[in-house]
């Protein structure tokens, strides 16, 4: 007998990549470069150099075991030191080999994360607007994703309403920052106020509560910013990496999971993401990739084209009238659609063939967010087709 769960969910699949279906459909049609879509974040700048030229010389020098065998369960030892060591440089935290535990990309870092601090029933608080897979990666553990209402004003916490939700049954929160969709680095200032609180719910609950810092975007912050160390400021962090973004490679699925050092259980928690990979079969990523990173650890694809493109669009935007929270990073945008059902303005869109994603799915209804991870040349090119939607649709 099938699984009811699984068959109910194929009723709700992913809006995202149902619009970038129908944009790869209308491409084939039209031509893909007459589509302007701004679905899927799919980074469009190129891997570095540096990270092809590795691999080949891996693979002119190494054996095919070291290459393509199987890595220890945390991952392999060098790239483990690799990560620590440019976690304790930047950022000035001790991490060493046994906090860090290599993974197929941050959505698997964020799978050990969730299991080990979580059993059925608990719940792990997030906050509108968030990534919509969050729904099903928290809720198919037993443990209950719950969703802390948007302050749709400026996109950090609300604070408020996260009070209201914190209880004996939170065992963690999960932040994703800088944020998709919204674009939004949390300030210092939100941070120091969130670990404050929690620190203060740990007291009066007695019991760890952990934040689960979801941070690909992390590389990607505009105006010559960085975006707050979340484990510089709460000790039960648990730190989930991709370099899908920072190097552009979502495709190669590698990244880590890093523990801080001052964690309750730091020192057994890499021990324990071994015993929970035994059940989810997410282990052993990719050897070459892992060397790969190890040897260019600190390195990032030239990220500079999505400042470009945020400015672009948000300068076309807000002078269409769009009320719009100017981004910090990441290579999304997230708007105030110009009616309140977001699901009928994106609709109205494809019309034009703009595809952006209604933010419904995000806890947000209302906004919407647009993928600008795609050529400057095309940005621009969208931009009289984005007015000209306005105009038509709705006298602007």
């Amino acid at each position: 007998m099938l699984v009811q769960k699984y068959i109910d969910m194929l009723g709700a699949k992913s809006v995202i990549r149902d619009l970038a279906g129908k944009a790869a459909e209308r491409g084939r049609e039209i031509g893909y470069e007459n589509v302007f879509d701004y679905s899927l974040g799919n980074p469009s700048v190129p891997v570095p150099d540096q990270i092809n030229e590795t691999m080949i010389r891996l693979i002119g020098t190494l054996d095919s075991r070291s290459l393509h065998g199987y890595s220890p369960n945390p991952g392999l030892p060098e790239a483990r030191d690799a990560v620590a060591a440019s976690l304790e440089g930047r950022f000035g935290i001790p991490y060493k080999r046994d906090h860090i535990f290599m993974t197929s990309a941050a959505a698997s870092a964020l799978a050990h994360a969730f299991r080990l601090v979580a059993e059925p029933g608990d719940e792990i608080l997030t906050f509108a607007p968030f990534f919509p897979e969050y729904g099903p990666y928290v809720n198919l553990t037993g443990a209950v994703l719950k969703v802390v209402p948007a302050d749709t004003a400026t996109f950090q916490i609300n604070f408020d309403e996260f009070e209201n939700n914190l209880n004996e049954k939170t065992m963690a929160v999960l932040i994703n920052t800088p944020n998709n969709p919204s674009g939004i680095v949390y300030s210092e200032d939100t941070v120091k106020k969130l670990a404050d609180i929690l620190r203060d719910a740990q007291k009066k609950y007695s019991h760890a509560i952990y934040i689960i810092s979801d941070e690909p975007y992390r590389e990607i912050v505009f105006d010559g910013k960085e975006a707050p160390c979340i484990s510089k400021y709460y000790d039960n962090t648990i730190m989930c990496y991709s370099y899908s973004k920072s190097l552009s490679l979502p495709g190669e699925r590698i990244g880590y999971m890093a523990v801080n050092p001052a964690a309750e259980g730091a020192d057994i928690m890499v021990s324990m993401a071994v015993q929970i990979s035994r059940g989810i079969g997410h282990n052993c990523p990719s050897s070459i990739m892992q060397r790969a990173v190890a040897e260019n650890i600190d390195l990032t694809a030239d990220l500079s084209v999505y400042e470009t493109n945020m400015n672009l669009l948000y300068d076309k935007l807000t002078g269409l009238g769009f009320t719009v929270v100017r981004p910090g990073g990441t290579f999304y945008i997230f708007p105030k659609a110009l009616e309140e059902d977001s699901v009928a303005f994106a609709q109205k869109a494809l019309k034009y063939d703009l595809v952006v994603v209604p933010g419904d799915s995000f806890g947000a209804p209302g906004f919407f967010r647009m993928a600008y991870c795609i050529d400057t040349e095309k940005v621009e090119r969208s931009l009289p087709v984005l007015e000209r939607f306005v105009r038509e649709e709705y006298g602007v």
